[in-house]
């Protein structure tokens, strides 16, 4: 019964969240605005293994007003971003707004590509273009531990984003590994999980003793006020 309940809850959440294709700019729901004002500098990480996760997890996202790029909540907001995905609890490489409860078009992505390999804030990102050519190697997931699977990705891609100082349109190419985070951020925030496009996915052994270490709390434990 409490199994269903929490289906049921996951299902009117999506609908909550108008999980169709969105067409408008917009910005921060009071929900979302609870979210980026309440948690810690740590954000709890939606997963694939908790219904009404996955419901935010499925959503297609909308392109955020620039204003809202322009305040200080933003600027919060890519603060907490940044210091969730760098944490040694999760240690990524990428983040999406649909991860941490958001439903707008905002990445993080760790550019391997530039010196000093920083990670950098993307909102408003979308796919413009792509190479013919494309490679397959393994991914993982922050949203569906400890699994992996291979997936099939361009070897380069032209992304779009408004800039978040300037509020400018910008476009850039990016290569090799940088490329392969950024498809599957940018994946992320159309709903869809890299396990949707691996032909089998398998448990990383290493990875799962590595988070079983850490406990079922902290981190990984829904904040009390989420609910």
């Amino acid at each position: 019964m409490k199994t269903n309940l929490t289906l049921i809850l996951g299902m009117a959440l999506c609908a909550a969240l108008s999980c169709s294709r969105p067409t408008s700019v917009g910005k921060f729901s009071q929900r979302e605005r609870d979210i980026i004002e309440k948690s810690d500098s740590v954000m709890y990480v939606y997963t694939l293994h908790e219904p009404l996760d996955t419901a935010v997890l499925r959503t297609e996202c909308v392109p955020l007003d620039p204003e809202e790029i322009s305040s200080p909540l933003f600027k919060t907001l890519t603060a907490k971003m940044m210091a969730t995905v760098q944490s040694p609890q999760q240690d990524g490489v990428g983040l999406a707004a649909t991860q941490v409860g958001l439903t707008h078009r905002v990445i993080v992505v760790l550019r391997y590509d530039k010196p000093g390999e920083p990670f950098e804030i993307y909102p408003n990102a979308r796919l413009l273009s792509h190479s013919d050519s494309t490679v397959v190697g393994p991914e993982g997931c922050l949203s569906f531990p400890p699994y992996r699977g291979d997936v099939t990705r361009y070897t380069s891609v032209v992304v779009g984003y408004t800039h978040p100082v300037t509020l400018q349109s910008v476009r850039d190419t990016v290569y090799g590994y940088s490329a392969i985070i950024f498809q599957h951020e940018l994946d992320h925030l159309d709903g869809t999980i890299y396990k949707d496009k691996a032909p089998s996915t398998w448990e990383d052994g290493a990875w799962k003793a590595e988070r079983d270490s850490l406990g079922k709390g902290g981190l990984y434990l829904r904040p009390s006020w989420m609910k």
